[in-house]
This record gives structure tokens, C-alpha cells and sequence, in this order.
């Protein structure tokens, strides 16, 4: 019963985050999650592990306090779905009302607080220089028995309690006269689970620490002492047409320009940035024959015509190149031809926003994009270079958007004076412009350390030379490692300390670089942003990348594999990172995403990850070792029993790491919404990659995974529930996750 319960539960919620992809949230929350079978699903499994504990005569008290926190845990989830009360609560400017809209089956019902709320002022607080939300504040009084008996501001991540019901700020009327905010009143299900939050932390911390535990056994393996971790492994193993001379600025000249200010994705950055982004868009790559960024964009505001004929846009669609019989790279003035009807994509876009999705039409509106791009660089939209102050908030517009001449007859001369040649009263123009923006941007205009890092962490492209690096670095040191097994050297005795020889300080010291330089790039993020580097999919797997490295680093000296699996996987994390369809821009953070919890959550989350990617690094060492054969049964059998000993050392931590990530976002999510587990699709993946991987710990009731390569091939599999988790949420499943 407790397995079949165990995988059931597995199976029910893995096809619901399908079935709410086709029929909706609503659907699921009511049919599934909210279902009176998926409840006795969980009860069922809690009272078999009871009675398996008690038929066991399990009693260390590590294990138990980590399986009954887990029941606590479930216990608040059952009180807070039997006694909360959640909903939205509409207030006008002005007016006091206690009525708020809860879900009521497929509709929504009306009910009433005990007391009412008067919202007295609604405001946005914008980043700095743009339209961007930063916060949103609703000040409100509440009210009880016609007297005023407190206020309070309610913003993203700042709740009002009263009375047992909290309230969230939630949305707002778009004529910023009115308020949404959520109501929550769970009185029962949150202290009960915070208990069993509090539970699982202890637990964690105890299983790990405890002398007698199954950790702390494997760490004092023989193993381990006379090298034969580390010997396991070891027997395991179209260039752009050349430009025509076109017309630019000088690179001094065009790197002056660079160095101005941008409103570029909701914030204000160098305009060095928006030219880097512009010149990837249209050919690939940061720079077009030898041309830099800046140059390449400054070519097309002042020299358009010239630079349209210029074969700069790479193709890479296949279909329309075919069909239109195009070259790899070509010109925007390709697209326009006056004996074709003008613009010669026109019919076929018009037939992609009619719904012809096929690929032929899905190449176009890429290019599409890209022409208009141009179009809109040419035109002056997007060069929003001059701030102006408005209610003491500096808002950044291009010129084109300003009735003040000035903005416009400072850009037309810098302009004119680029297209004489002359450098003096150009670089004279590029310093009034500045100075405009140092004038009239107040605070927005960013300190030269932001804009220094800035300029800085765009001149170097971390995650492209550090993936080659590492990926080249693994092949290296598997090398070097063969090498030292395959020499007449003794292995060292038991107990013995090992000496690092020269080929063993090599590659640990391009490690260490490695990660210093990684580090220095989320450093350089950190100050450019102004938050932690963990808002997306791309610094998320910048931040595994690096804890990949530390790990490796840290497990180096015990197991020299360890600096094989690590400059492997994190070479991969920072390739998928590199060719990925992530986005490596650095933007503002949503509000509600503004929280040190969010910080500590990814963080803790990456670090699993990173963990259970060791744990498939030995996997799929094992399996090729195995399949390879060689050096006898008893030898091969030695080899994947000291895999299987280095896997379980990363999954312990590895499933520790996890449950506390997953229930510290528990916690954020409490914090900011209300609502500490939503059934998100990328929640239940993560309580599925936990609770498969937790399958490998409980050989004693599976005990097929006490045999090497049974466990290798089910750590292997396993590990396309991380995958899922977090690739396949974000581009199949979506959510409110998706945004990482």
C-alpha cells in the first residue's frame, strides 16, 4: 500500500500539470488537487508510513522527526484547505467597504469582514528614469464600528494583519484611483505548518549531522581512504560577407558615444548595451566586420542608407532562404524592392498574423522584427537619451517624443557633425548631450561604478569563454588522469595523505580561475541590477554553473573525480546558457520577485540541482563503465560500488538542499500572496523531483537499489524530473514559474 499509494500520488500530479495545460487551472484545482481522492491519496500514504515505521521498529530519532514533519506539513496543508478563507477585496479612493469576492466552485461568492477598509491613497513607486513599477502602495484605515482604529501601507512583499485575516497588495486600477488586495484569513493551517516547516529544518540539519546516520557511515567508508572513488572513473572513460567600406565613427570616437545613457528594458544603462543587444539581433555576433557595437549602431542612426545596403542580417531560417532564394547574410534594402510591390515580405507577414504559423512564416516575422528594428533605430523611437523630470521622477524619451527642441537639435548637430568628419565638434556634441543628461536625469543617471560595470561586463563575455574553457578542461583532466592511472606510480596505501602533483595542481588551479571569474561576472550582474543575480533561467544556470564549480573544488582533494564531473557539468550549464533561448539581459525584477526569501530560495534550489547533476555525472559514468566492460567482473563490480558511494554522498545534501528550497519558497510565497503552495506546475515538479529521488534513499524498501548499476540507471533516469523541473515547465507547461 505504501508504494502503491507513493507512485500514485507521483503519477496523479505529473498528468495534472498536463491536464491544466489543455483545461485549464480551474479545472485541476477542482478535479485533482481539490478532489476528495487526491486528499485520501495523502492520507493513505501517511498511515501506511505509520504503520511501516511501527512494523519496522523504526525509532532513530533523526528519521522519524524528518517522516512526522513531513505528516505536520500535510496536516496545515488539510487544515488550510478545510478552514481558510481566501479572496479579492476592490476599493475605490474614498470609500470604506468589508466586502471581498471569495471562489465559490466554478463562480465566486460574496462575503464580509468583520471590519471595513478605506483605501485613502493609492501610489506606484517607478525605477529609476522609466515607466517600470518598482512597488505599489496602497495606504489604507481600517475601520470598526464607524471609528478608525488603525492604519496601515499595504505593498508588494508588506502585509497588513488584523484581526487573523491578512491583507496583499494585489493590483490596482489603472486610473490609480483604486486597489485590489487580496484577502487571506488561516488561522489554523499556518502556524501548523510553520510548525512542520520548522520540523523539517532541524531534521535535515540532524540527518546529515548524525553520527549514526547513513551520511556520516558513507563519508567513513574505506572507500574513500584508499583511492578507489577516484580510479572509477578513470577506467570509465560560416563568416559574414565582408563589408563594403561602409561609413562609421572612429572607435574612440563611437565608444564616447557608447558611454551616454539609455532607457533599454525598463532601465537606464549604457547606451554601449542597447548597440551590443542591436548588433546580436540583426548578425549573431557582437561586432560585424571589425566593426564595434557602437560603431555598427551610430552607422545606421547617421549614415542609414549607406549601412541599409550593408549585408549585416544573418539568415537563419533555412525555409525563407530557400524560397527566396537569399544569401547567409543580407542587407535590409534586400527586403525592399520597388519592382515587387515595395516591402517583400508585406504578403507574408500578413499571412503569419492571420495564423499561418508553419516555418517558412515563422522565419519571416523573425526577420520582420528585425527590419523594424532598424526602422524604429533609423526613425529615433527607441534612442531614448533625455531624461526629464516630472513630480520629481526622471522619465527618460527620445527626442522624437518631446516638444522641447532641445533634445532634438542636440541630436541633429551631433549628427551633422558625424557626417562631416568632424571629430572635435562630434565628441564637443556626445559631451552636450551628457551633460543634458546629467542635468535633468537626477537620480536615475547610474553611478559611474554601475555604468563602469556595466561597460565592463560587456567588453567580456563570461559564460562563452568559460563554457570552452571548462568543456575543454574536462577533456584535459580526464586525460591527465588516465595518465597518472596508466603510470608505474603505486596507488597510495590506506590512510595515507596524497600529495597533488603537478598534473593534478593544474587543472585545480584553472578551476579556481574559472570560478573567480564566474564569480567576478555575477559580481559585475549584482551591481548592475542591484539585486541578486537569480531573477531568471539564465542566472539561475549561471548560479548552478558556479556552485557546480565550488563543489567541485571543495571534493577535489578527496576525489579527484571531482574536478571532472565539475568542469563538465558546469562547461554544459554554461552552454545551455550560452545557446539557450534565455534571455542574458539584465532587467528589473517584478516586485512581488523583490524579496531576500527569493534570493535564499533559488539559491538553495540551485545548489540541489547542482548537487543531483553530480549525481547523473556518476550515473552515466557507471553505465559506460559497465558497458564497457574490462579488468574483470570483480573489478568492474569495485568501480561502480565506489560510484555508487560518491553518488549517495552528493544525494544526501542533494535532497536536504531541495525540500529546504522548496519550502523556503513555501514561505515567500506565504509572505508575498498569501498562499503558500498553489499546486504552480513548477512546484509539483519540484515535490516530484524530491520525492523520485527520495525513492534511492529507501533501499530497504526497494532493495534493487542496493545493487551499483540498478541505482545508476534509476539516478540517470531520475534526472529528467530536473530537467523537467526546470526546462520543461518553462517552455511546455508555463505558470507563474515560467518567468525563471
Amino acid at each position: 500500500m505504501l508504494k502503491v499509494s507513493y507512485l500514485l500520488i507521483i503519477v496523479c500530479m505529473a498528468a495534472a500539470t498536463f491536464i491544466e495545460k489543455s483545461r485549464g487551472t480551474g479545472f485541476v484545482a477542482h478535479n485533482v488537487y481539490g478532489a476528495w481522492w487526491f486528499t485520501a491519496l495523502w492520507a493513505v500514504l501517511t498511515a501506511a508510513t505509520a504503520v511501516h515505521f511501527i512494523r519496522r521498529r523504526i525509532r532513530r530519532p533523526a528519521i522519524v522527526s524528518l517522516h512526522a514533519s513531513f505528516a505536520v506539513i500535510l496536516g496545515g496543508a488539510l487544515l488550510t484547505h478545510l478552514t481558510s478563507a481566501r479572496g479579492v477585496m476592490q476599493l475605490r479612493e474614498g470609500e470604506t467597504t468589508s466586502l471581498y469576492l471569495t471562489p465559490d466552485g466554478g463562480g465566486t461568492s460574496q462575503r464580509s469582514l468583520p471590519f471595513g477598509v478605506r483605501l485613502d491613497k493609492f501610489d506606484i513607486e517607478y525605477h529609476e528614469g522609466g515607466t517600470a513599477p518598482a512597488d505599489y502602495r496602497s495606504e489604507i484605515s481600517l475601520v470598526r464600528g464607524g471609528e478608525t482604529v488603525g492604519k496601515a501601507t499595504v505593498s508588494m512583499n508588506n502585509i497588513c494583519t488584523y484581526g487573523g485575516i491578512r491583507l496583499y497588495q494585489s493590483d490596482y486600477d489603472r486610473d490609480l484611483r483604486g486597489s485590489t488586495l487580496a484577502v487571506n484569513a488561516d488561522p489554523w493551517g499556518i502556524p501548523v505548518t510553520y510548525l512542520g516547516y520548522a520540523m523539517l529544518f532541524v531534521s535535515l540539519v540532524w540527518m546529515l549531522a548524525d553520527p549514526k546516520g547513513t551520511f556520516r557511515r558513507l563519508l567513513r567508508s574505506p572507500l574513500l581512504k584508499n583511492g578507489l572513488v577516484c580510479a572509477a572513473v578513470l577506467a570509465a572513460v560560416g563568416a559574414a560577407s565582408p563589408c563594403r567600406a561602409a561609413t562609421v565613427l572612429p572607435r574612440e570616437t563611437a565608444a564616447e558615444m557608447g558611454r551616454l545613457n539609455i532607457l533599454y528594458n525598463g532601465r537606464v544603462c549604457p547606451l554601449q548595451t542597447f548597440a551590443i543587444d542591436f548588433t546580436k539581433k540583426l548578425c549573431g555576433r557582437s561586432s560585424y566586420a571589425g566593426y564595434t557595437a557602437e560603431q555598427v549602431l551610430t552607422g545606421f542612426m547617421f549614415w542609414g542608407d549607406e549601412w541599409s545596403r550593408e549585408p549585416i542580417i544573418r539568415m537563419k531560417g533555412g525555409a525563407l532562404r530557400e524560397r527566396l532564394q537569399l544569401p547567409a547574410y543580407c542587407s535590409v534594402s534586400t527586403f525592399f524592392n520597388a519592382d515587387m510591390g515595395g516591402y517583400i515580405l508585406g504578403p507574408y507577414v500578413r499571412e503569419y498574423l492571420d495564423g499561418n504559423g508553419d516555418r517558412f512564416h515563422r522565419d519571416v516575422a523573425d526577420i520582420d522584427d528585425r527590419l523594424m528594428l532598424v526602422m524604429e533605430v533609423r526613425r529615433g523611437p527607441l534612442l531614448k537619451l533625455f531624461p526629464r523630470m516630472t513630480s520629481g521622477h526622471a522619465v527618460w524619451y527620445a527626442a522624437t517624443a518631446l516638444s522641447d527642441s532641445t533634445p532634438a537639435r542636440l541630436l541633429s548637430q551631433l549628427g551633422r557633425y558625424a557626417a562631416e568628419g568632424n571629430q572635435a565638434e562630434t565628441a564637443r556634441a556626445i559631451g552636450e548631450i551628457r551633460e543634458y543628461q546629467t542635468a535633468n536625469g537626477g537620480t536615475s543617471v547610474p553611478s559611474p561604478l554601475r555604468a563602469g560595470a556595466e561597460r565592463m561586463y560587456n567588453t567580456i563575455p563570461f559564460a562563452t569563454i568559460l563554457f570552452m574553457v571548462n568543456l575543454a578542461m574536462g577533456a584535459v583532466t580526464l586525460l591527465l588522469e588516465i595518465r597518472n592511472m596508466t603510470s608505474r606510480r603505486q596507488q597510495p596505501t590506506s590512510g595515507s595523505r596524497r600529495r597533488l602533483t603537478p598534473g593534478q595542481w593544474f587543472p585545480l588551479s584553472v578551476m579556481l580561475l574559472s570560478l573567480a571569474a564566474l564569480t567576478f561576472c555575477e559580481a559585475l550582474r549584482w551591481i548592475i541590477g542591484g539585486t541578486v543575480p537569480l531573477s531568471n533561467g539564465y542566472e539561475t544556470m549561471l548560479f548552478t554553473a558556479w556552485t557546480v564549480m565550488l563543489l567541485s573544488v571543495v571534493a577535489a582533494r578527496r576525489f579527484r573525480i571531482a574536478l571532472v564531473f565539475g568542469f563538465f557539468m558546469s562547461g554544459l550549464f554554461l552552454l545551455v546558457s550560452h545557446i539557450s533561448l534565455m534571455d542574458p539581459n539584465i532587467t528589473h525584477v517584478m516586485p512581488v520577485l523583490n524579496s531576500p526569501l527569493l534570493s535564499l530560495h533559488v539559491s538553495v534550489i540551485m545548489i540541489s540541482f547542482a548537487l543531483l547533476a553530480m549525481t547523473f555525472g556518476c550515473g552515466v559514468t557507471a553505465i559506460a563503465v559497465a558497458m564497457a566492460g574490462g579488468k574483470g567482473a570483480a573489478g568492474r563490480d569495485t568501480r561502480l560500488e565506489s560510484l555508487q558511494l560518491l553518488s549517495r554522498i552528493f544525494l544526501y545534501p542533494a535532497l536536504a538542499t531541495l525540500a529546504a528550497g522548496i519550502f523556503i519558497g513555501a514561505i515567500w510565497a506565504n509572505v508575498s500572496w498569501g498562499q503558500y503552495w498553489g499546486w504552480d506546475p513548477k512546484e509539483v515538479w519540484a515535490l516530484i523531483t524530491l520525492m523520485v529521488y527520495a525513492i534511492a534513499v529507501h533501499t530497504g524498501s526497494v532493495p534493487a537499489l542496493r545493487r551499483p548499476l540498478a541505482y545508476h540507471i534509476f539516478m540517470t533516469a531520475a534526472f529528467l524530473t530536473v530537467l523537467m523541473t526546470y526546462f520543461g515547465v518553462n517552455y511546455i507547461l508555463g505558470g507563474m514559474h515560467s518567468y525563471a
